[in-house]
């Protein structure tokens, strides 16, 4: 994970995840909020689930939610509803924030350990 997040967030846990992304994430028993960038181009397939918000902190992405496509840029936010079809298109450089209402959708990766230590 590059220098953009501060070490206290660097040290949290890895996320368990198929992407190919710099993740960290604060796992709750209400909700998974995590911090993320990506340093290539990633496309998430459509898929569903809980709740999720989102805010945009570096770069730009496009999310398709329910059938309507939407460029995100710096400062902005989103929310996929419950259960709606949605799929991301990140772009190389994109820095994000999520807030999951599922809280089991990411869980620490078994080995996860901090880049900062």
């Amino acid at each position: 994970m590059s220098q953009y997040f501060p070490p206290f967030i660097r040290a949290l846990p890895a996320p368990a995840s198929m992407f190919e992304i710099d993740a960290h994430i604060v796992p709750s028993d209400r909700v998974v909020t995590m911090f993320y960038e990506a340093h290539d181009d990633i496309e998430v397939a459509q898929h569903a689930h809980g709740a999720q918000w989102g805010v945009v902190l570096v770069g730009e992405m496009e999310m398709v939610i329910s059938g309507e496509s939407r460029i995100y840029r710096a400062g902005d936010t989103y929310y996929v509803p419950p259960q709606a079809e949605h799929l991301a298109r990140l772009r190389a450089g994109y820095k994000g924030i999520d807030v999951f209402a599922d809280a089991d959708r990411y869980v620490p990766r078994e080995d996860s350990e901090s880049s900062d230590g």
